[in-house]
């Protein structure tokens, strides 16, 4: 059992409170492999530029990172630039060059279009879709977007949602997409377009997942310094879904689990400039972290005083 993850890879030069880098590995398909790849192989579908760095390629290179689907193309890679704010809930965007990722048409090979898992991370909904038909009987599909497509394309991304099992999405993206302004009436109204469970991020508070008969929140875990929060969506997308296929099934119970370790991924993220936290990731301080948000979450009346009588 495997997953694939359709997304971006790119360079990218960040500004926060904390300092400043240039040319980074970034990228959804980076984050999201980096961060599956504790639970299940992860097969990765982008593409780059010849000027891609062979020290970011190095960075992919995992036993259980599969590079067969990269496309190397002449041109350079994709960039983003960016700064955050000093509270870093918010970012201005200083610089996008699509380069090579503008003309991407993904193409899947046949090792992987015998997947049951894919992320179809946050591209052109209409490319969303080519990836699907490419899949010979897709059982577990994850999709991410943004509000670019929600303007833009909302057309297409209506057809997308109705082959997508679970949606993830943050506050703000679900509200636009929903005309809905308080998230929880965005989250239900959600599961009348078509997928049957929806995941909304909401940054140092965590994430709350809504399903046809289940609502369950999650706090973040609490990091003490704040580095970077550039990738953490994606990361948390990568620990939801590589802890969601690796249990292989879907129930009230392991939704809750998936949403606690990609809670418990993001915390990795952040604690660096682009992917250096989750490259130290280890398997004992994943399970530490995520037995603490667990021991967070567990409550129960009959431990406490009796309150009405």
């Amino acid at each position: 059992m495997a997953i694939a993850v359709v997304g971006s890879l790119g360079l990218d030069t960040i500004e926060t409170p904390a300092g400043r880098v240039e040319e980074v590995l970034g990228g959804s398909a980076a984050y999201f492999s980096l961060a599956a790849r504790h639970f299940l192989p992860v097969s990765l579908v982008a593409v780059v530029g010849t000027d891609f760095p062979e020290e970011a390629r190095r960075t992919l290179e995992h036993p259980e990172v599969d590079l067969s689907g990269l496309e190397i193309r002449s041109g350079k890679t994709f960039r983003w630039e960016g700064v955050y704010s000093e509270d870093m809930n918010t970012r201005e965007t200083l610089r996008t060059e699509l380069n090579v990722f503008e003309t991407f048409r993904p193409k899947l090979h046949e090792g992987i279009r015998s997947f049951r898992n894919v992320f179809l991370a946050n591209i052109d909904p209409v490319l969303q879709r080519e990836v699907l038909d490419q899949l010979a009987r897709p059982r577990l599909v994850l999709c991410d977007t943004m509000n670019y497509w929600i303007h833009s394309k909302r057309g297409e991304l209506l057809e997308t949602l109705k082959r997508v099992r679970i949606l993830l999405i943050n506050e703000e993206e679900a509200r636009e997409l929903t005309g809905e302004s308080l998230t929880h009436r965005a989250a239900r109204a959600i599961l009348s377009l078509g997928p049957e469970t929806v995941v909304i991020k909401q940054g140092e508070h965590g994430a709350f997942l809504q399903g046809r008969e289940l609502y369950f929140t999650c706090p973040a875990f609490p990091i003490e310094s704040v580095i970077d929060p550039t990738g953490a969506g994606d990361t948390f997308a990568g620990g939801f879904f590589g802890a969601l296929a690796r249990m292989s099934r879907l129930t009230d119970r392991t939704l809750r689990a998936a949403v606690v370790y990609g809670c418990v991924m993001a915390s990795f993220t952040v604690e660096d400039f682009g992917v250096g936290g989750l490259l130290r990731a280890k398997r004992q301080e994943i399970l530490r972290r995520a037995e603490e948000i667990m021991e967070m979450t567990r409550f129960s009346l009959n431990d406490t005083p009796r309150i009405l009588r």
